[in-house]
């Protein structure tokens, strides 16, 4: 699986890299802190696979990083998807190296 770390997606965003981001984690965990992309509920994955690119970076992120390298695997071993990126340390590497107003949970 490919990951990203935190400061690289930080850098993909400041350089306006063509990519997508997908949250994964449930919708009071968004309402609660957020770094923003397509909300796409890990439960909810399978049915929504018209909504996540394969034509492009995918990085997909989760509060830690372990729901989303789930989905990956998943989507990896299951339906053919080669472009896609783990962000290491989710959301909470997100609040501890980029943006400490970013609560944690």
């Amino acid at each position: 699986m490919k990951e990203i770390t935190v400061r690289e997606l930080k850098s993909k965003i400041d350089k306006g890299d063509d990519f997508q981001l997908i949250d994964v984690r449930e919708t009071h965990e968004r309402e609660f802190a957020s770094i923003g992309g397509d909300h796409i509920i890990m439960s909810s994955v399978i049915q929504n696979l018209d909504k996540i690119s394969k034509d492009k970076d995918v990085i997909i992120y989760c509060r830690s990083g372990i729901r989303s390298g789930n989905v990956i695997k998943l989507l990896e071993s299951k339906h053919g998807y080669s472009n896609l990126h783990n962000l290491v340390g989710g959301i909470l590497a997100w609040s501890d190296q980029i943006d400490e107003s970013i609560r944690k949970y």
